[in-house]
């Protein structure tokens, strides 16, 4: 497939045929990698890597917020 590369702003961009968006799954705002390998431009999907909450947590050396919360006094109809 060939595109035209066109003036945007100060700028020169492409568009992405809607077939390739569906198909890779892509959407609005997702981050994209763009490399130059010798003569040629690549584009791939950055993946953030998923980190679980206990991963998160591990090396977690903060100051600990939960011993200074304090419960103020009902407001409305709450039970505490």
């Amino acid at each position: 497939m060939e595109i035209r590369l066109q003036k945007w702003g100060n700028s020169l961009g492409i568009r992405i045929p809607n077939s390739f968006i569906k198909s890779l799954g892509l959407k609005d705002n997702d981050i994209l990698k763009l490399d130059q390998i010798e003569d040629r431009i690549v584009i791939t999907k950055s993946v953030k890597p998923t980190i679980s909450l206990a991963e998160r947590f591990a090396n977690y050396k903060g100051k600990n917020l939960a011993k200074d919360f304090e419960w103020d006094d009902p407001v409305g109809r709450e039970v505490w």
